[in-house]
């Protein structure tokens, strides 16, 4: 396969980086977060879940790092936007076209794991979507945390959707848990 190909990859990938999270905006956050830093965390919180539920993390990872590469063509579209279009199938044409040229082990091992996230029927899909969903209910906490109240709106539907019990559990800590603390027990005042 042609460098050239790889690297044009590479550069949509990094758009993910300019594509902010809609649904933080509609909301009011004045510094929503992008969709590469929603899908770093989504790929840390996809490891720790694959751990704590017993799989192994490789298919949760992959899934929740490409998961969103349709975005760099499409924007991420709020809730709203899916009340008009049909969301799904511009995500899963998207990033059909974005994989199209890479060589066919890529390829296929991406259209794979898409797929199986799709489907929602293995533990690791299950897994993957949990992270997505709970990374953005740890984001909307903090954000509710630094006093951004109107983020609290994705309490209410969100963790219903959460499918595993690991996932649960965390959410569950996460309400009573304050973000902006983490840090006070490293920087000590010293005379």
């Amino acid at each position: 396969m042609d460098d050239r190909v790889l690297l044009d990859f590479l550069a949509e990938v990094g758009k993910l980086k300019q594509v902010k999270r809609s649904g933080w905006w509609m909301v009011g956050i004045p510094y929503e977060e992008s969709v590469a830093e929603h899908c770093f965390r989504c790929a840390a919180l996809g490891y720790v879940l694959a751990r704590m539920e017993g799989v192994e993390p490789y298919k949760v990872l992959m899934m929740t790092l490409f998961n969103d590469l349709h975005e760099a063509r499409i924007n991420d579209l709020h809730k709203v936007a899916h009340r008009y279009l049909d969301v799904r199938d511009a995500e899963k044409k998207a990033f059909a076209e974005q994989i199209e040229d890479l060589e066919k082990g890529m390829k296929e091992e991406l259209q794979g794991l898409r797929e199986e996230y799709d489907v929602q029927e293995t533990p690791e899909a299950l897994i993957a979507r949990d992270a997505d969903i709970l990374e953005c209910l740890i984001q909307a906490k903090e954000y509710a945390d630094l006093g951004f109240r109107n983020a609290e709106k994705f309490f209410k539907q969100a963790p219903e959707h959460l499918r595993t019990e690991s996932a649960r559990r965390l959410w569950k800590s996460a309400k009573g848990w304050d973000s902006t603390t983490w840090w006070e027990k490293l920087g000590k005042f010293e005379r």
